[in-house]
């Protein structure tokens, strides 16, 4: 499982799902799909687009990846997660044909999300790419509308080393003469897009320039990701989908109603306000701390566990000097050790003690800080996944 122990479990073809969707029958074609790549905010852009489908009245699924407390969160229809029953008979009656193909389980996920939608006859899916896209065991659908959020150097030992490069396996989910919306994006790796959505006939939006509604997400970057799920949204509009502007209005605000999304800014306590944000990369900090430059507290308190093949250097560089830092490790094997994080951190001036855990590291911060500082967990989906309530 790539999430849990990395690069050993990646299989970068699209051949096993190919196969997997075969032997159900191709359910990936049973229903249109919104295809949606990028560094950051492709998750926040998938829950924001569903939700306002939702509200237009819509049967809507929605494949995420990873989960967060339960596996169940990646496969919902209406924002409702997929029964138990469901994935036990699927893997019962599907198990013996994995022995030939020994697929990853990010493979077998995906294909019993596809077969789940077609089983529930949803009249859209949000399908999130897993890495990448033009290998990523998504982009075997066939969609009405794609989209590319953001581009930064992330997971670089699989999809390249420069921007541009990244770009370009990102634009593999772009297809001939469907419509493109890119979000934020520097302008060497947006040229890279552009070029390829060009030769594709896709018709382009560049989202920058929208002025979408307000959501309920908190977070001065998912500004970005509402310009990109209202760009999709204007491309369905185009395309004769029943949305009004009220649906996306009021999708946008009942996104964690309808979705159930989590970990985004996810205000856990107020007294001392304590949030959880999933930042994980350059990107993903850089908005993390222009959020914090914008807040009023005394002292801030920083939770942090990392994986272990990020670019550490470039996150660490970025983090408030000034904070307290609590270094935690998540409970997979592929998390950075926290006494290796902890040396790390020392070499930008970052200072803290070490917890065994997630919610020790939580629990040190708490009972240093006073009501009118902040705690921040953050550093991965891993960490933050800990100290999260569970869903309803």
């Amino acid at each position: 499982m790539f999430h849990r122990i990395g690069a050993a479990a990646y299989k970068p073809d699209i051949g096993n799902i190919s196969q997997l969707c075969e032997a159900l029958g191709n359910p990936h074609l049973k229903f249109p799909v919104v295809h949606i790549a990028g560094s950051n905010g492709k998750g926040s852009t998938s829950h924001l687009t569903a939700s306002a489908l939702m509200e237009a009245g819509y049967k809507v699924g929605l494949f995420t990846s990873p989960h967060l407390k339960d596996y169940r969160e990646r496969i919902r229809v209406n924002g409702k997660k997929i029964d138990p029953s469901f994935v036990a008979n699927f893997v019962e009656q599907s198990k013996e044909s994995w022995k030939n193909i020994e697929p990853s389980f990010f493979e077998i996920t995906t294909a019993l999300a596809f077969h789940y939608f077609a089983q529930e006859q949803v009249d859209i899916a949000v399908i999130e790419v897993g890495m990448g896209g033009r290998l990523d065991s998504t982009n075997i659908v066939q969609p009405v509308v794609t989209a590319i959020t953001s581009i930064s150097l992330d997971h670089t030992q699989f999809l390249g080393d420069t921007l541009e490069l990244i770009a370009k396996e990102k634009a593999g989910i772009v297809k001939e003469n469907i419509p493109v919306v890119i979000g934020e994006i520097p302008s060497g790796a947006r040229q890279e897009i552009i070029e390829i959505a060009k030769l594709k006939n896709a018709p382009l939006t560049i989202s920058a320039s929208l002025l979408p509604p307000k959501s309920a997400l908190e977070g001065s970057y998912q500004l970005f990701n509402e310009k990109t799920s209202f760009g999709i949204l204007l491309q369905l509009q185009k395309l004769n989908w029943n949305i009004s502007n009220e649906n996306m209005t009021e999708g946008f605000l009942r996104v964690f109603e309808n979705t159930h999304l989590m970990g985004r800014w996810q205000v856990l306590a107020t007294e001392p306000l304590t949030v959880a944000e999933v930042a994980h990369n350059e990107e993903g900090i850089t908005f993390l701390v222009e959020k914090i430059k914008t807040l009023s507290f005394q002292k801030i308190h920083m939770v942090i566990g990392m994986v272990n093949d990020k670019d550490h250097s470039q996150v660490l560089s970025l983090l408030p000097k000034e904070a307290e830092y609590y270094f935690v490790q998540a409970d997979i094997p592929r998390a950075l050790p926290k006494e290796e994080l902890q040396a790390k951190a020392s070499d930008f001036m970052l200072k803290g003690n070490c917890y065994p855990n997630v919610h020790s590291g939580l629990e040190a911060a708490n009972a240093a800080a006073s009501k009118d500082d902040l705690i921040v967990v953050t550093g991965s989906i891993f960490t933050v996944a800990e100290i999260l309530p569970e869903e309803d």
